[in-house]
Order: structure tokens, then C-alpha cells, then sequence
């Protein structure tokens, strides 16, 4: 498997970071910057299309891509790790707790897509459809997507991350795979998995809302974190709060 990916610290605790529809293995803000480099060891990878593997071909679905994060796992030697998913990432994420349940030690969702296929009207589908081709619907989405609170200098930075990191076909087949896709039937709910959701409270998308009937549903023992000061890309928004979040749950054991 050709993969690409940025490594975070050195520590015994292996962490695997799964980014979302916009970003990439170098997109996730200043949050590198607040980890703990000397308990974790963290990897964000790139999917098929994105980074450093914008040229690898694939399916462009969640099973795949969960299927390339195990075999990151495998090409790094890890046995046992956590991971970590961003929006369309935290469903690639949950789709890994389905394909390798003995190898996740915990799993934290960020603003996560959940395992059922996300509602639509046919004036959003018409919108997150013609992103692939159109930067200013990606612009509205991530305008709305943070609760139209933040500078326009932010959303062209992430848009154009979005523009450089991916390719317009794997971008595009991404949106049904995360959207359309509905896994939810597979999910048990006795899963001893340590599960955490952090959404921000300024996303109307992934809200706290959509996650008490979707991946509180799933994982009942799951907890949640309402960031104060966030929308859908904590990452950047509130970093350090972020940081924090992620590692006072890995750190309980």
C-alpha cells in the first residue's frame, strides 16, 4: 500500500488520526502542536486521493479506507492503537472498530459523521454535490459548518487546503461513501471499546443533537464533549481545548 502520513511524538501509546472530507494528514491546524509528544505516538494518514496520495487510485468508500488505515497499522508494527477521526473520518473510524475490534484500544470522533446515511435536502444535496467542482460551495459549507462565525480569510485557507490536498475525483466519490453509506445495521451495542464524541457547539451539522441519536445510540456508554468556542474544525478553532479533550480520555486507563 503506498501511504503517506505525519508523525507526532514518540510515545508507547499509538494513535491513528483519520481526516475529514477537507482536510488531510496536514490539516488538522495547530493541534500537532499541543500533543503530548512523549506519551503518544500520533500518525495522521492520508486517504486515497488526499496528500501524499493524491495519485493512488481506489473505491473511494469508508470500507476501504478503513481497511488502508489497518494496513497503515500493520506497516508501522502496531498491535494495539486508538484512533481518531475527523467528520467523514470519525465513519472511517467506526468502520475500522468493525473491521479490527481486538486491535482498537479507543476510539475518539471529532465532529464525526455517524454510521447511518446523513439527511439531505435536495437544496444541501445540490450544494455538498457541487463542491467537487465549484471552490465557493466549499466555502459555504465550511461558512456553515461553523456557524457562519469565522473570518473569510479562515474558510479560503481551509478551501484552498481542500483544493491542493485532494483530487477532484476522489473528493467527489467521498461525498456518497460518508453521505449515503449506512453501516448502521452492523453495529453492536456491546462493544468494550472506550468511545468519546467531541462536536463544537457552533456546528449545526454534527451537533450535539445528531449525536445523542446517532452515536449515543450506537455506543451507550460513549461520553461527549461540547467544545464552548468551536464549530466543525476544532482543530483549528479551539486547539489547545481540543488537545486536551483527546488526551484526558487516552490517558485514562
Amino acid at each position: 500500500m503506498a501511504s503517506s502520513h505525519l508523525t507526532v511524538g514518540s510515545g508507547d501509546h499509538h494513535v491513528l488520526a483519520v481526516h475529514g472530507w477537507f482536510g488531510s494528514s496536514r490539516g488538522w491546524g495547530s493541534l500537532p502542536d499541543y500533543l503530548d509528544p512523549s506519551r503518544y505516538t500520533y500518525v495522521f494518514m492520508d486517504l486515497r486521493g488526499y496528500g501524499d496520495r493524491k495519485q493512488v487510485a481506489g473505491e473511494f468508500t469508508m470500507e476501504e479506507a478503513a481497511a488502508d488505515a489497518i494496513a497503515l497499522a500493520d506497516e508501522l508494527g502496531w498491535d494495539r492503537f486508538s484512533v481518531i477521526g475527523h467528520s467523514m473520518g470519525g465513519k472511517v473510524a467506526h468502520q475500522v472498530l468493525l473491521q479490527a475490534p481486538e486491535r482498537v484500544h479507543k476510539l475518539i470522533g471529532l465532529n464525526p459523521v455517524p454510521a447511518t446515511e446523513v439527511p439531505m435536502d435536495a437544496s444541501g444535496w445540490e450544494l455538498f454535490s457541487g463542491a467537487a467542482a465549484h471552490p465557493g460551495h466549499r466555502a459555504a459549507i465550511i461558512d456553515f459548518t461553523t456557524g457562519s462565525k469565522l473570518t473569510t480569510t479562515f474558510i479560503q485557507l481551509v478551501v484552498q487546503h481542500s483544493l491542493e490536498n485532494s483530487t477532484v475525483e476522489a473528493f467527489a466519490a467521498y461525498l456518497p461513501a460518508w453521505a449515503k453509506s449506512d453501516f448502521s445495521a452492523q453495529v453492536g451495542k456491546d462493544t468494550s471499546t472506550p468511545v468519546k464524541v467531541i462536536v463544537g457547539v457552533n456546528d449545526p451539522a454534527m451537533s450535539a443533537d445528531v449525536m445523542e441519536q446517532t452515536w449515543l445510540v450506537f455506543f451507550p456508554e460513549a461520553e461527549m464533549t461540547i467544545l464552548p468556542d468551536a464549530g466543525h474544525y476544532p482543530m483549528f478553532e479551539s486547539p489547545v481545548s481540543l488537545a486536551t479533550s483527546i488526551e484526558e480520555f487516552l490517558g485514562r486507563d
